[in-house]
C-alpha cells in the first residue's frame, strides 16, 4: 500500500488504482445475444402487463 507522510507525521493510505484498458466493441455473437435478450425481456414485460390488465378487469 502506498503511504504518504503529511506535516506532523500523519500517514495517508491511498487505494491502488486498477489497470486502465480500452473497451473493445462487441462481437457479432454478442450483438446477436443482446438482441435475443432484449426481445425476450420485452416479451416478458409485455406478458406481465397483459396478465395484470386481464386480471384487473375480471369483475
Amino acid at each position: 500500500m502506498p503511504y504518504t507522510s503529511e506535516e506532523g507525521g500523519r500517514l495517508n493510505n491511498f487505494a491502488q488504482e486498477p489497470k486502465v484498458y480500452q473497451a473493445e466493441p462487441p462481437t457479432e455473437g454478442q450483438k446477436r445475444n443482446y438482441i435475443i435478450l432484449g426481445v425476450a425481456a420485452t416479451a416478458l414485460v409485455g406478458g406481465l402487463i397483459f396478465v395484470a390488465f386481464s386480471v384487473s378487469n375480471v369483475s
